[in-house]
């Protein structure tokens, strides 16, 4: 049983990619007016224009296709300041996000409002478009609002059809491990697998969880198991992708460590991707010792050790 206790590992992570999508006839034809500094709606089955247009009606569900110019002017009704800007945000000055609706309009479009101070902002306040320097074909072409008796500055359009957008999504934020993962994250640092047992029922988790799944009590015993397994069901990656650091084709596989009773995901090189099977019997390939930290990445894949296969029913109850 471990009795130790130690401050939990904590790290920042950033989840990132490029998600592009087709925008279909009613947002690809919002986007391509928006490179022309013009702003539509569409006309909904009660009569009131929606902006941004949505492509069904909210009332009847059905296809909706009149589509309506509206103004660049708006009415602010309703606000929030933002003093510190995240990265990605419209403008990286204090700004409002706030709900404007434009002339011709029945709905609000959000976007942000460049007023220079919250004193600035107010339920009512008139402001215009601030059209992009390099329209793109999307929500960015309008950088943000302004009021009304700010300097206008003139930009150049760019008319062509709009059928497709790319929007980066990005998401930062700081993890904090539980007791058991930190415990488990530095015995990596050290070279050691250690996994959690459960007391009612038996099972080894690898890597560790505070609870049991099966029984829901505390896995309380602390077990150190070899880097050695079983491959249990695996993947042949053969499609390329942005940051692949492993030429294609190659293996993605369950491991199944010897003594525990849950598979982790991790590489099976060392072999050609046809080679690999399931009950294959592999070995973990460390990375050198002066690289490693707290991470699973101090195993750099796994390798076949050559020895006969693990029977199916060894590992049956385990994929």
């Amino acid at each position: 049983m471990v009795t130790s206790i130690s401050e939990p590992l904590s790290a920042p992570l950033d989840v990132g990619f490029d998600y592009t999508r087709s925008l279909g006839p009613v947002l690809g034809r919002f986007a391509t007016e928006l490179r022309e500094h013009r702003v539509l709606g569409v006309r909904g089955s009660d009569g009131r224009v929606h902006v941004p247009p949505v492509e069904y009606d909210p009332v009847t569900a059905q296809p909706l296709t009149e589509f309506v110019q509206v103004g660049t002017e708006g009415t602010v009704t309703t606000w929030s300041w933002i003093p510190e800007p995240l990265a990605g945000q419209p403008l990286q000055r204090p700004f409002a996000w706030a709900l404007i609706k434009l002339g011709g309009a029945d709905t609000a479009l959000l976007h942000a409002v460049d007023a220079g101070s919250p004193q600035a902002m107010a339920i009512g306040m008139r402001v215009r478009v601030r059209w992009a320097a390099e329209p793109v074909g999307g929500i960015r072409d309008i950088e943000c609002f302004e009021p009304l008796d700010a300097p206008e500055r003139a930009v150049a359009a760019t008319p062509e059809p709009v059928t497709m957008i790319t929007s980066p999504v990005h998401l930062r934020y700081l993890h904090s491990a539980s007791p058991e993962e930190s415990r488990y994250l530095r015995g990596l640092a050290e070279g050691r697998l250690l996994g959690q047992r459960c007391p009612a029922c038996g099972k080894v988790y690898v890597p560790p969880r505070p609870a049991c799944p099966t029984d829901g009590v505390p896995t309380e015993d602390e077990v150190e198991l070899p880097d050695r397994g079983v491959v249990t069901t695996f993947c042949v990656v053969n499609v390329p992708f942005l940051g692949q650091r492993i030429k294609p084709p190659y293996v993605a596989a369950y491991v199944l460590l010897d003594g525990a009773d849950i598979a982790f995901l991790h590489l099976v090189l060392g072999c050609a991707a046809e080679e690999v099977r399931m009950g294959m019997r592999v070995r973990a390939v460390w990375r050198p010792r002066e690289s490693w930290g707290t991470t699973l990445e101090n195993i750099d894949h796994f390798a076949p050790t050559g020895e006969p296969d693990a029977p199916y029913e060894s590992f049956a109850q385990h994929l």
